[in-house]
């Protein structure tokens, strides 16, 4: 595992091991079969946060064993899981990834230099789908629509709403995000466009994801995340900026 081992109740390093360079935030909920690929692929020097959001296959455990930091968030969601991420994060830079086998982390390699080199603040992964059902024709309906209703709100001409992306934590903590279920990537995308920030979309494969899912699986999972991130852009853009 290339992980850097750290303690499960405590999101900090080891005393005397190097601080992690990026920290990858990976909610998971019943993910125990596709960790393994999942953290094997995570990059040199950088640190898998693994938030188990209730689990009952033993993902805790099966993250802890492979060299993962494993935070638990009881609140069930999955803006409680990436944002009890983000708080537990300690690194300049924090990306964020399904734990679910369709998305490899390390294509936020990029991401994450992006970021660094000042070039963007926010960078997000436009899923290219490779291989039959890796995305439902339900779920990139639903995804398209936010993304018209996204550039109406916002200006912005993204593609995708995808939970590939990197940012910095400490900007992203200004943004004071609330939403804490499925609202929760739209909601850093509209703050973060409210504040004036630079933010770029570039491809990335999409494959299959391990076992069934628990949002975009079904219709109703489907309209469920559509009517939490329309509630999100209904919203009145912030009073005060958060620049980066």
């Amino acid at each position: 595992m290339r992980a850097v081992t750290t303690s499960p109740s405590s999101p900090e390093p080891p005393p005397g091991g190097p601080a992690p360079s990026v920290d990858v935030v990976l909610p998971c909920l019943d993910e125990a079969a596709a960790l393994p690929w999942v953290l094997r692929r995570i990059p040199p020097g950088w640190r898998a946060l693994v938030v188990d959001n209730g689990s009952t296959d033993g993902s805790g455990r099966v993250a802890r064993e492979l060299g993962a930091t494993v935070v638990r968030e009881a609140r069930r969601g999955f803006g409680a899981a990436c944002h009890a991420g983000l708080t537990a994060a300690t690194a300049d830079i924090v990306c964020f990834c399904d734990c679910d086998a369709s998305l490899d982390p390390s294509d936020l390699v990029p991401f994450a230099d992006e970021v660094r080199s000042g070039a963007a603040d926010l960078v997000l992964g436009r899923r290219r789908p490779k291989g039959r059902g890796a995305w439902p024709p339900h779920a990139r309906a639903g995804n398209a629509a936010l993304s018209l209703l996204l550039r109406r709100r916002t200006g912005l001409r993204l593609r995708d709403l995808g939970p590939l992306r990197a940012a910095r934590r400490e900007d992203l903590l200004a943004l004071d995000l609330t939403d804490r279920r499925s609202g929760y990537p739209l909601e850093m995308v509209v703050r973060a466009a409210d504040a004036g920030w630079r933010i770029t979309e570039h491809d990335v494969p999409y494959t299959p994801r391990t076992g069934a899912s628990k949002v975009t699986g079904t219709w109703r999972g489907t309209f469920q995340a559509v009517r939490d991130m329309s509630r999100v852009l209904q919203e009145p853009p912030a009073r005060e900026e958060v620049t980066p």
